[in-house]
């Protein structure tokens, strides 16, 4: 048994980039995105090659196996192993050089895919093959897997675009790989030569053929090319430390034509007849794996079909020549670029979204990407599905039609014993019906675990054997990532969720979608990580700690990853109490992006604030959690004792100031923001009612920010909401033993105010984002007493701080689940936009005609959506878009001491550089009071809600 402690001081002594064999590294790197998970020994982060060979020769001198890991996508199972995993995406991750007149660049292995395109694009180039997962794998790994993506049928796969490599064997030789045999090790020659035969007439003419090693390569037909031959051997044969691409030529414009077939049979069919007209792309999908059809032409499956032309309407017309060729129920051509993106994000985000069926039941990789050839698929199809029809299962094929490949996720069970037996049947059943179609196991994401010990099948054990001696030449020791491709592990062990516990957790969320089990939830997440990539377009929020630190940890999937080790106990192992986990969830900042932006919809503000309920149970929490945790307590108390006037004039004075946040666990850099002398509730009940009684009821909702921080957004939205014709009240304060008004406020009568008991309307915000679940019960059951007027009659709820809608809309029903008035108040909960939208849809805003600039809130792109906030804005006449991402603020996140840094990252990535470069006289719209908070202290600049917008143009009309 390897000394952990010995090996990571001597890797530590030979290696300049970071070790860790810590509990942490370690649980992030169990699984990739496969079925498969293995616990490594530790994670090394070389800086450059030497790096690399000192470490291999640490772990060859104790027998310790190596894994090269990139952005840990693969689907297999080959970014995973028992040994030291290297993790190149830390430092080894730069583009090295670009030559625009040889069209070549030179990048290291731990390059995400997108910013080579990023450097390319000025140019007029690009790199060829584009897998879905472009924003974070890595160019190491593609070579690894020799990736293709959906411009295959263009510019073929990885190796089609390598020229040539730089690698150190496992013995710590350096070659460089090239055509010619450059860079092959001894007896590499001799061997390939011994076999040509076998290399002729052994392996099928695919343009998807990634099984096995490609040892055809070799034969000096195809130019002897060593580099190419590594492409698709999954680090099993030698480390990548550099590689010298091939550019493509990109077309200066792109059309494309999304083609509707009746079902998926008669797609595939389609496919092969249309490669003739020199098509980018052929990516076909069926209707089962689409969310909504909603701006796909009427079909029950279509083909992606995207045109290139040096003018939009060279491209236009390639497009439209493939629709006349085409034998179609109906079409449309796209050249708009944000549709185009619209649409091809239906299709990239297929690998989470297929990972859940229609009904919502789990569905699984492991077959995700056989090839055949193109004009086989649809008879293969046909046979797939009745193979599955056998076997009882069920699954979404999509993919590369063009090329014969399909990817497909199907709703094994593989958590009891006859279900992972199953899974085995039919795996080798499956690998029969592709090798009789004349197939290839592996299309795209190679065999790994999954699927080379059926390659025998396929090849032949002959050729197999070959496989065998080849890994015998280039790694002798058996040291690189053993169990894949040859002597491979069983394709049903090593499963990630065997070691989940069976019965369901303990938890205080309903976990509806997951029919309340905690571990389903976890298990939400199959390792794409969208949370991975480095930038984000539009409205994305997800995820913005990684984009501020880089550190996995702080990902989603790396949080999903400690919490499924907590739950599986071998690694994490003190449960709920876990150290690791708290610290990983520390920087989360509860923004749900992942909810929306995640594609099986992980939501890891729930998770967190699962977690932190049972961590600080029975114990004592830290300040913050009591500052701001209870802060809906401490504003109530200042505005019942009318003394916010005092604590502002207290909080002016610093050495006063400093000592309450030291207190209160608040980041010294923070402001306290000021309170409101008179609450948004007091100015209710004082003011004089000009509204008309006969306009629809709506119940304006006074949260906690609105009523004690920011009146005047409250105050705003009277004016407009009563401008727009409806009836405006307040929840009730007073819960009557029987019967009561709606709502004003008050709802006091002599009777009542001894027959009733006195409260306000809260959601738990701040409870949830703290943990404290129990207590967010109490508020809320509360909240439901005194609505019950309300929910007694059809008035909506109009909620301004989106946060607060959306704990009203997803966080209550989940959290007190048992009671059927929380699902009811959910269903009542409007945003102002909305409510206008709904309840007064001939009323014309006031003409504001200025730009807009500012933030769409997070919680409203992922829970509450701004479909009606765009169509009220556009109506008023403020033009431009908001910027995604998070603000930074998030609630209690950027007041809380030791967050700062990540508050001020998240906000200078989108929300501040979009203010700064807004014109002049544009309009800063924040609708939450934490985006104003951050734009106020951060950027100097006085964020408005957009209903305070809209009632200062009233005032102006």
């Amino acid at each position: 048994m390897t000394d952990q402690r010995e090996l990571a001081a001597a890797l530590r002594a030979a290696v300049r980039g970071e070790v860790d064999l810590g509990v942490t590294a370690r649980a992030l790197t169990t699984m990739d995105a496969s079925n498969y998970r293995r616990i490594p020994l530790g994670v090394v982060a070389p800086r450059d090659a030497d790096d690399v060979a000192a470490a291999l020769a640490v772990c060859r001198e104790r027998g310790v196996p190596v894994v090269p890991r990139g952005g840990g996508t693969s689907i297999a199972g080959q970014a995973t192993g028992t040994g030291i995993v290297l993790d190149f995406t830390r430092h080894m991750n730069r583009l090295l050089s670009l030559d625009p007149e040889a069209g070549t660049a030179v990048v290291q292995p731990g390059l995400v895919l997108d910013r080579l395109q990023e450097a390319a694009a000025p140019h007029g180039l690009r790199f060829g093959p584009d897998p879905s997962t472009h924003g974070r794998c890595t160019l190491g790994g593609m070579i690894g897997n020799n990736s293709c993506g959906s411009h295959s049928v263009a510019w073929g796969t990885t190796a089609d675009n390598v020229r040539t490599l730089s690698v150190i064997t496992a013995r710590g030789e350096r070659l460089r790989p090239g055509p010619g045999w450059a860079g092959a090790p001894a007896g590499l020659r001799a061997l390939v030569e011994g076999e040509s035969a076998r290399l002729r007439t052994g392996f099928p003419d695919l343009p998807r053929r990634i099984s096995g090693y490609a040892v055809d390569a070799l034969l000096p037909e195809n130019r002897a090319d060593v580099a190419r031959s590594l492409c698709g051997s999954e680090g099993t044969l030698a480390v990548l430390t550099e590689a010298e691409l091939t550019l493509v030529r990109a077309p200066r414009a792109r059309a494309l034509a999304v083609l509707a077939y009746a079902d998926e049979s008669g797609a595939a069919q389609a496919a092969a007849g249309l490669l003739p007209y020199r098509p980018l792309t052929v990516e076909g999908m069926a209707a089962d794996l689409v969310p909504s059809a909603a701006g796909l032409p009427r079909g029950g499956a279509w083909l992606f079909v995207e045109a290139g032309g040096d003018t939009g309407a060279e491209a236009r017309a390639a497009a439209e020549a493939i629709v006349r060729a085409a034998d179609v129920v109906d079409a449309l051509v796209v050249t708009d670029p944000a549709r185009q993106r619209t649409l091809w994000r239906i299709r990239e985000d297929a690998s989470g979204t297929a990972t859940r069926m229609p009904d919502g039941s789990e569905a699984w990789p492991g077959w995700e990407d056989c090839a055949v050839p193109p004009a086989r698929l649809g008879d293969y199809l046909r046979d797939f599905r009745a193979l599955l029809a056998e076997h009882g299962l069920r699954g979404t094929p999509y993919g590369h039609f063009g090329d014969g490949c399909i990817h497909v996720r199907i709703d094994f069970d593989l958590l009891t014993g006859p279900g992972v037996a199953r899974f085995r049947r039919f795996s080798e059943e499956l690998a029969d019906l592709v090798v009789a179609h004349g197939g290839s196991l592996s299309g795209e994401h190679g065999d790994g675990q999954a699927r080379a010990e059926l390659l025998p099948r396929m090849y032949g054990p002959e050729t197999v054997a070959l496989f065998e001696r080849v890994k015998g030449v280039w790694d002798p020791d058996g040291l690189l990532n053993p169990g894949m491709l040859v002597r491979p592990a069983p394709l049903d062990a090593d499963l990630r969720f065997s070691a989940l516990p069976r019965e369901p957790v303990d938890v205080a969320f309903g976990y509806p979608a997951d029919a309340g089990d905690f571990s389903a939830a976890v298990r939400r997440c199959v390792g794409v990580a969208k949370c991975r990539t480095t930038s984000v377009s539009g409205s994305a929020v997800m995820c913005p700690s990684f984009r501020a630190t880089g550190e996995e940890e702080h990902s989603t999937r790396g949080r999903a990853r400690l919490l499924h080790e907590m739950l599986a106990g071998e690694l994490v192992t003190d449960g709920w109490r876990s150290t690791e986990v708290r610290d990983a969830l520390d920087l989360c900042l509860s923004c749900k992006g992942c909810r929306s932006d995640c594609p099986v919809g992980v939501d890891m503000a729930t998770y967190k604030a699962e977690f932190l309920h049972h961590h600080y149970a029975g114990r004592r929490r830290p300040a913050a959690h009591y500052a701001m945790g209870w802060l809906p307590v401490w504003l109530s108390w200042a505005a019942r004792t009318r003394t916010a006037g005092v604590a502002n004039a207290l909080a002016s004075v610093r050495p006063l100031a400093r000592a309450a946040k030291r207190m209160g666990g608040i980041a010294g850099e923070r402001e306290i923001p000021s309170l409101a002398t008179e609450p948004f509730s007091r100015w209710w009940r004082r003011r004089r009612r000009s509204a008309e009684d006969d306009g629809p009821l709506v119940v304006l909702w006074p949260d906690t920010f609105t009523e004690h921080l920011s009146p005047s957004v409250g105050r705003a939205a009277v004016r407009v909401l009563e401008a727009a014709g409806m009836r405006v009240v307040l929840p009730p304060t007073l819960r009557p033993r029987s019967g009561g008004r709606v709502g004003d406020a008050r709802s006091r009568s002599p009777l009542s105010l001894l027959t009733a008991r006195r409260g306000r309307v809260c959601c738990g915000l701040t409870y949830i984002s703290t943990g404290q679940l129990d207590r967010t019960r109490a508020v809320l059951r509360r909240t439901l007493d005194l609505l019950e007027p309300v929910l007694a009659t059809d008035a909506p709820l109009v909620v301004l701080e989106p946060s607060c809608a959306a704990a009203l809309r997803t966080d209550a029903p989940e959290l007190v689940h048992d009671d059927p008035r929380a699902a009811q108040l959910a269903s009542r909960v409007v945003t102002f936009a909305e409510a206008l939208e709904r309840y007064a849809p001939d009323w014309t805003p006031p003409a504001v005609n200025r730009p807009v600039t500012g933030q769409t809130h997070c919680h409203q792109h992922a829970v509450l959506g701004d479909g009606p906030d765009r169509r009220l804005r556009e109506a008023a006449g403020l033009t431009g878009e908001l910027a995604g991402g998070c603000c930074g603020l998030a609630g209690n996140f950027g007041f809380e001491r030791g967050h700062e840094d990540v508050s001020r990252a998240c906000a200078e990535e989108q929300l501040l550089p979009s203010v700064r470069e807004a014109p002049q006289d544009a309009v800063v719209q924040a609708d939450g009071f934490s985006c104003r908070t951050q734009l106020e202290q951060l950027g100097g600049v006085r964020g408005r809600h957009l209903a305070e917008i809209l009632a200062e143009a009233l005032e102006e009309e």
